[in-house]
């Protein structure tokens, strides 16, 4: 009980939340870079990540006695995966898939859509209910909350999809 008032043990379990934070927000960046197929990003995010990775536990496995060490371990890991998160989302990098299907007001849809400058591709489809439009439509990710502003002004009651994207080979794509 005594080491956990001591200034070096909470210094100690400081240290390690900060490697362990550093080391996760870097993998989970590199496990989203290799998800989009960016190796060079997603290998130097790897070497980095497993670099600190060896320092942190190094540092746990080395002073097992303080019990501070393993909630730096434990709340660097988590902190880093939200923070991995917010940061991709942040970057935006990448293209998403919207898929959009109106029942009644598709080819408005799709003007409003080319309009604002963004590819989209009809497909005439069958519903529960009859006849829809299906668009598609690639963007950048960056866009996505744009195009479904403009779908939610014009049809509000439209099915969307969106999915992330990798190669793109041919055709229109707003750069």
């Amino acid at each position: 009980m005594e080491i956990l008032l001591s200034p070096a043990a909470w210094l100690a379990a400081l240290g390690i939340f900060a490697l362990r934070f550093s080391d996760m927000t870097f993998d989970t960046l590199r496990v989203l870079f290799v998800m989009r197929g960016r190796k060079g990003i997603a290998w130097i995010l790897g070497f980095c990540q497993s670099s600190i990775f060896v320092i942190a536990i190094t540092s746990v496995l080395s002073n097992l006695d303080n019990p501070l060490n393993f909630v730096g371990y434990a709340a660097g890991f988590a902190t880093g995966n939200v923070v991995g998160m917010w940061i991709e989302e942040r970057l935006a990098i990448g293209h998403v898939k919207v898929s959009i299907v109106s029942a009644r007001l598709g080819a408005g849809l799709a003007q409003a859509l080319r309009e604002a400058g963004f590819a989209v591709t009809e497909i005439p489809a069958r519903g529960k209910d009859g006849m829809v439009s299906m668009l598609s439509c690639s963007v950048l990710r960056r866009d996505v909350a744009k195009v479904e502003g403009i779908i939610h002004k014009i049809d509000a009651e439209a099915f969307v999809i969106s999915e992330n994207v990798r190669t793109v080979r041919r055709g229109f794509w707003r750069a």
